[in-house]
């Protein structure tokens, strides 16, 4: 019998939540054991593959990158987390709303520089108007809150995950 096929994608957040991930410590080698892991920032594979069963998608979508990425993801997999409150609700990308993209620019590369004050327009991602959660933009299929989420739920969510049963997150709370 082959095993799920898990993934994990980072969009626009700090990687908190892939280091909480990391944070199951030995519980990882259980999760090695039930889920080939064939994508992440934590493996060196370059493509998104097709066929993925589960994918936690850490941050928010903030950018013409991000966007490509997470229409893709959709596409090739079968069950979408919202990985934390970046993807979940926008959270710390999303506080960029209000400011627009162009005074942001301007004052982070223009404003608030000594040397070679310019916007890097062949290094930077083209940023959309607005940050926005994963579920504003693709069908998602589990919500896993926290800012992290916990070690712990994550591994609970992922254990159900892969036993094909939907988790109960209703009772996360941030990082606990």
């Amino acid at each position: 019998m082959t095993k799920p096929r898990l993934a994990t994608v980072w969009l626009d957040g700090c990687s908190g939540c892939h280091m909480s991930f990391l944070d199951m410590d030995e519980r990882l080698l259980e999760i090695a054991d039930r889920a080939d892991i064939v994508y992440s920032p934590l493996v060196d594979t370059k493509e998104y593959p097709p066929d993925v069963d589960v994918c936690l998608v850490e941050g928010a979508v903030s950018s013409e990158d991000d966007l490509h990425k997470i229409k893709l993801v959709r596409e090739r997999t079968r069950t979408l987390v919202s990985f934390g409150d970046c993807a979940v609700t926008a959270n710390v990308p999303g506080m960029r709303n209000p400011i627009g993209v162009r005074p942001l620019l301007d004052r982070a590369y223009l404003e608030n520089v000594t040397l070679n004050p310019r916007i890097p327009l062949d290094v930077v991602p083209a940023l959309l108007p607005t940050a926005r959660p994963v579920n504003r933009v693709v069908t998602v299929d589990v919500f896993l809150p926290g800012c992290p989420p916990s070690a712990d739920l994550i591994y609970r969510s992922l254990i159900d995950l892969l036993e094909g049963r939907t988790p109960d997150t209703a009772g996360a709370r941030f990082g606990r």
